[in-house]
């Protein structure tokens, strides 16, 4: 079981609900589990901020949003204590993301009409930023640099 989970945890970083769920999928004992999960967390070798920040890190580089990531990594089992440092970024920072993901998707022109800009807003709704910050985005307005989108 521990050779499981440590192949599982050399792939990549995996919250404690992640790796119950796949050795429980793997016909373990849950007391079994429990112990080792334990045992792993006292070792260093699972982490659920380790987790967390290298999630987020590969969200915004993918250009997602701070909605979008904090529910991927709620259903991943990690709680709000655990999640916000590593969403905490100021407004100006959010909106370079979400202009990088506009962009990259969209070119650098503007919208022309009210059907394109909707468009455009379900898109990065979608990628998970918060809708002030699109509005303030696609209405060509700065974000206040000491508002925080999380």
């Amino acid at each position: 079981m521990e050779r499981d989970a440590l192949r599982l945890l050399a792939s990549r970083e995996h919250s404690r609900l992640e790796l119950r769920r796949k050795l429980c999928a793997r016909g373990f004992d849950e007391k079994d589990i429990e112990r080792l999960l334990d045992d792993l967390c006292d070792r260093g070798q699972l982490s659920e901020e380790r987790m967390a920040e290298t999630y987020v890190a590969a969200r915004v580089g993918k250009g997602f949003g701070p909605v979008r990531i904090r529910g991927e990594l709620r259903q991943r089992g990690l709680s709000d204590d655990i999640i916000r440092p590593y969403l905490e970024k100021s407004a100006g920072e959010w909106s370079r993301v979400l202009s990088a993901a506009h962009d990259k998707r969209f070119g650098h022109a503007r919208p022309v009409d009210g059907r394109e800009r909707a468009r455009r807003a379900r898109f990065l709704e979608y990628r998970g930023f918060p809708t002030e910050l699109i509005a303030s985005f696609l209405n060509g307005e700065a974000a206040g640099s000491d508002t925080e989108f999380i």
